[in-house]
């Protein structure tokens, strides 16, 4: 079974998709994507790994996530990741100073077509239940920048091409699971 979980920020979204991981009766692997740029960043994962049982494994990949996952999944387990909009940006911004201003980023075009079209042919055919965790960018403000409309648009399309493949979609709004399409 492969589920999308997706909402806004601080929607409860990771805590629902972990929640049903813990329900699933399987071994649990946990895909970490963010990674720690900042204090602040540290924090939210911090956050986020002291929920999570310890008996969970954990792969931390920021950019190779479908080859990760094929090296995980097996029937028996239950593969979350969280999240795949912390991915893409990495994805975006690979290969870019992290310092430098945001107009003097440049997408790495080829890599991000590589990648997410790695993870939307393998999805469908990874064994055992997939739980992918990401934001839901396009009900805000229009980003101004031309990497933000880039990401926000690359964010819709892939959630779209995500959910298509999925057997489940649930939208997370203020802590609440509304599902969106089911088996």
């Amino acid at each position: 079974m492969k589920e999308l979980v997706i909402g806004g920020t601080r929607s409860g979204k990771s805590a629902y998709a972990e929640n049903r991981a813990a329900q699933s009766a399987r071994s649990v692997v946990y895909f970490a994507t963010a990674t720690a740029g900042d204090a602040e960043m540290e924090r939210r994962i911090a956050q986020h790994r002291s929920r999570r049982p310890s008996h969970w494994g954990l792969v931390e990949e920021p950019v190779r996530l479908a080859a990760a996952l094929q090296a995980q999944a097996t029937p028996d387990r239950c593969l979350i990741v969280d999240c795949l909009t912390l991915w893409l940006t990495n994805v975006l911004c690979a290969g870019n100073d992290p310092r430098a201003p945001a107009d003097a980023f440049r997408v790495n075009h080829a890599l991000l077509a590589r990648e997410r079209d790695q993870l939307l042919a393998v999805l469908p055919e990874l064994p055992g239940s997939i739980i992918l965790v990401s934001s839901e960018v396009g009900m805000g403000i229009m980003p101004m920048g031309e990497l933000t409309r880039v990401f926000s648009d690359e964010a819709g399309l892939l959630n779209q091409a995500v959910a298509a493949i999925c057997h489940q979609v649930t939208l997370v709004v203020a802590g609440l699971p509304h599902l969106l399409k089911q088996p």
